[in-house]
């Protein structure tokens, strides 16, 4: 990871899975959420699993591309 601190949450303690590449939509209406990275769908935000159950800040982090960022906010 970076050292800017713009890919972290508001409490500065984990990476913010909204501007994520791996970050991904799950169907399942039961784990909505989906990281790439790790391999895994869960309730809440994956960056907030990893700390959760690891006690350490993601370490999959990936800023997405400013290419992708541009084409979904003109969507």
């Amino acid at each position: 990871m970076s050292g800017d601190a713009s890919h972290r949450s508001a409490k500065g303690d984990a990476p913010h899975c909204n501007l994520c590449a791996h970050l991904a939509t799950s169907w399942d209406a039961r784990f909505p959420y989906a990281c790439r990275s790790y391999g895994f769908k869960s309730r809440a935000m994956p960056c907030e699993e990893v700390l959760r159950l690891d006690g350490e800040p993601c370490q999959g982090f990936a800023a997405k591309s400013e290419r992708v960022s541009e084409k979904r906010r003109s969507r």
